[in-house]
């Protein structure tokens, strides 16, 4: 009859976006037999145009953040902590995860982001997955657990705000199973790029820079416990943001002065890493991508809180490459990023916005 592949996307996009399409009904509206829909679809599907069962379209530029999202509790003493007593004083809630932290900066950046994790089906769980459809982050392709516990992060400050003591039940990151994840390869693989975080169990992180070689993946190494699952996974990293210690672990190079950093940048470089981020704390962001390098020092601002500097630098560099700009500007982007997230004391700037973003980076030069 003459109808191509763009009538069918057309008419799946127009009338049932987010719906499952019953290929009959499909069939009947066209004027064409079901088995032609099945085959239409079926290329559709393998060139990427929709994807999943209910024959979802495939979104442009969207980034893929694969990671953990939690709850946050802090409790804050009004006076001296006192041990083994009832304290008074205040507890806050917010929401939390390295990767659902850098996904909703990416939508308050204005870019389209879908964030695979897993949570439970409490009411933190709950939360989360509201909170997300209030921002505008997509997490349908979140695993959300009967009857398990969302990922939970409780600490209790002293008078001075400085930890005196914490819990973290994250338990549930463990059930991110690989059967899981690979039922979300078209997500990855029709993704801008992906940002991982490392609190992923080490089969997955191991799975997916194998399978998308092809892919531009980023990686926050969240800790150095946790950055000791890349020691052996770096071929396929396009771009690292480890802090010091964390590049001394992946490296070997004993970083104390610039030379080591150059040193170490050129470790990880011929381990198959394109680009490079270090957090040198109050000295700035150490970058390398094998041809330039440098450091970009500290800004200036005044911190209220550095709680989501480092999840809103990670973010700022996927914003950065989608936007394809180059290593230099990426830096800057980044670290604008970090600035906006320290003079707020969430940790995520609820004031974060891509006009926010420049008007920080034109300020900074």
């Amino acid at each position: 009859v003459g109808l191509g592949y763009n009538w069918i996307t057309v008419y799946v996009q127009s009338t049932l976006t987010f719906l499952p399409v019953v290929q009959n009904e499909l069939a009947e509206a066209l004027g064409i037999t079901r088995s032609s829909v099945a085959v239409h679809i079926t290329n559709l599907m393998k060139k990427g145009h929709i994807v999943g069962k209910g024959y979802i379209v495939r979104e442009d530029d969207y980034v893929c953040v694969i990671g953990g999202a939690n709850i946050d509790i802090q409790g804050v003493p009004n006076t001296g902590l006192i041990p083994k007593d009832s304290n008074v004083g205040s507890v806050k809630m917010s929401l939390g995860g390295v990767g659902r932290n850098i996904a909703e900066n990416l939508v308050r950046m204005g870019i389209q982001t879908r964030l695979i994790s897993v949570i439970g089906d409490d009411l933190y769980g709950m939360k989360i997955l509201d909170e997300a459809r209030e921002i505008g982050l997509n997490m349908q392709d979140t695993l959300v657990l009967k009857g398990e516990r969302t990922s939970t992060y409780l600490s209790i400050l002293d008078e001075t705000k400085d930890m005196a003591v914490a819990i973290s039940d994250m338990a549930i990151c463990d059930r991110m199973t690989l059967d899981f994840i690979k039922k979300k390869a078209h997500v990855i693989e029709h993704a801008a790029l992906c940002v991982m975080d490392a609190n992923l169990p080490e089969a997955v992180i191991q799975y997916i820079l194998t399978t998308f070689k092809d892919k531009a993946i980023f990686i926050d190494t969240v800790s150095t416990t946790k950055a000791r699952k890349l020691i052996h996974a770096l071929e396929h990293v396009h771009t690292l943001k480890p802090n010091r210690m964390e590049a001394e672990i992946l490296s070997g190079i004993s970083i104390h002065s610039n030379a080591d950093l150059i040193k170490a940048a050129a470790v990880l470089h011929e381990k198959g890493v394109k680009r490079l981020f270090i957090s040198l704390g109050a000295e700035g962001v150490f970058y390398s991508d094998g041809e330039t390098s440098g450091i970009s020092p500290s800004s200036k601002a005044q911190v209220v809180s550095a709680t989501g500097a480092g999840d809103a630098f990670i973010a700022g560099l996927a914003y950065a490459y989608v936007k394809e700009q180059t290593t230099e500007e990426t830096v800057q982007i980044a670290s604008a990023a970090a600035i906006i997230a320290i003079a707020h004391e969430n940790t995520i700037n609820p004031n974060m916005s891509e006009d926010l973003l420049f008007k920080v980076l034109k300020e900074s030069k």
